[in-house]
């Protein structure tokens, strides 16, 4: 079995964990109605991407 030979410090420990901070996700407005969305999609509320008119939306 492996068994830890030493203490591992704070340091070295918020170190290792320097990576796994939690990021909020990047979103942009829509160019049509304004509402937040994530870039690089249609738009779920008016259905445009790129001032273009892709899917109708009830």
């Amino acid at each position: 079995m492996i068994v830890q030979q030493r203490r591992v410090s704070k340091s070295r420990k918020g170190m290792r964990r320097s990576h796994h901070a939690l990021v909020a996700p990047t979103t942009l407005s829509c160019s049509k109605c304004g509402k937040q969305i994530k870039p690089h999609r249609v738009c779920p509320y008016c259905g445009y991407y790129k001032n273009r008119k892709v899917i109708n939306v009830k």
